[in-house]
């Protein structure tokens, strides 16, 4: 069971419910320890007291701030806590607002936050649901270990999540900082079409489980290899930047290939699916049941209506799979999609469906 990081209190409004924060992530980077080279001597940091050349305690170590060379303000731990009454076990929600409208760049780390006791249950699930339903963050701050952190607190299908965020003058203005930038926008062309092709044809759900690090796989595989007195292949460098004159070969070769991956995939997911019939499975069945032939039949019944999609309605977009729903968001713009469970896809579907019925009307 893992253990909070930090306790204190969430309030919005008059309201108050006791949390704790959990860390939402590990590192499962290879660490390495120093050793001095042609031997196995470790290498440790030290805390020298520069002057006497003696260790020092980290119990006797304070912090100091320089106003003039040589000169210093001594603060310690207890004094800082001091000019923060209160606040260091507060997270305290300044207003909310739509999640989309944060940019990326400024998240930093992702907490899960936990009621503290089971009378405060229902106020925390109070909070997560509204959340959820609005389609709202809680922007807050608080303090931890010595750090005051701006946080957006946003609902997840069960739980509720707080994430650090940059404060804006932490986050550099790229006009500023990169060398080069382009100085025209890509409007339209044959060019713009084929890139969006080839990002069509590679789109799919996000699943992270499809990913992992393969550097700290090759890490692992080094060191087993040495330990064992064996060579690793060395990789392959970085591929030569593709030259605008070649740039409409290199875009029509990459859809070839993601339209090649793509019929491969139907291919054998077909075979298992035959296969599975063969066998005495449901494959068959499957594709006979009254819910599949309702799947199929929904697309034509759509275009028939002149839509181009499956009717809107409730009932019908649970017919689909999450896969089919994720498309469907995707056509119709829905935000956050990438972080929905099959039901969530289900619902903004059905809202986004119901909103176009009333313009039409």
């Amino acid at each position: 069971m893992a253990r909070a990081i930090w306790t204190g209190v969430i309030t919005f409004g008059l309201v108050t419910v006791p949390v704790g924060l959990f860390t939402a992530t590990e590192d499962h980077t290879v660490h390495f320890h120093q050793l001095q080279r042609g031997t196995t001597d470790r290498v440790r940091n030290k805390r020298i007291n520069e002057r006497t050349g003696e260790d020092v305690d980290t119990e006797d170590i304070v912090k100091g701030y320089e106003v003039e060379r040589g000169e210093y303000v001594v603060v310690g731990p207890d004094e800082l806590d001091e000019v923060a009454p209160g606040r260091s076990r507060t997270v305290d929600i300044t207003g909310f607002v739509d999640l989309a409208e944060i940019e990326p760049v400024y998240f930093a780390r992702t907490y899960y936050v936990a009621p503290r006791g089971e009378q405060y249950l229902k106020v925390y699930e109070l909070l997560r649901a509204a959340l959820e339903r609005t389609g709202r963050v809680g922007v807050a701050t608080f303090v931890m270990r010595g750090r005051q952190y701006l946080t957006a607190l946003r609902a997840t299908e069960r739980i509720l999540v707080l994430q650090t965020l940059h404060w804006a003058d932490e986050v550099r203005d790229p006009g500023e900082e990169l060398p080069d930038l382009p100085s025209e926008r890509a409007e339209g062309g044959k060019e713009l079409e084929m890139a969006a092709q080839l990002i069509e044809t590679l789109g799919a759900p996000w699943d992270p489980a499809l990913y992992h690090d393969t550097y700290q796989e090759k890490v692992r595989e080094l060191v087993r290899a040495k330990a064992e007195g064996r060579k690793v292949a060395a990789e392959e460098g970085a591929p030569e930047a593709t030259d605008v004159p070649d740039l409409m070969t290199a875009l029509q070769g990459s859809i070839d290939r993601a339209g090649g991956r793509a019929r491969k995939g139907r291919t054998e997911h077909t075979g298992r699916t035959a296969g599975t019939a063969r066998t005495g499975g449901t494959g068959r069945a499957e594709r006979d049941s009254p819910k599949a032939k309702q799947r199929r039949a929904a697309p034509a019944k759509a275009s028939e209506a002149g839509h181009g999609r499956p009717p809107g309605g409730t009932s019908d977009l649970r017919e689909l799979s999450k896969a089919e729903l994720y498309r469907r968001a995707t056509d119709e713009g829905v935000e956050g999609r990438s972080r929905m469970s099959r039901d969530d896809l289900v619902e903004a579907l059905s809202r986004t469906g119901e909103r176009r019925k009333k313009t039409a009307a």
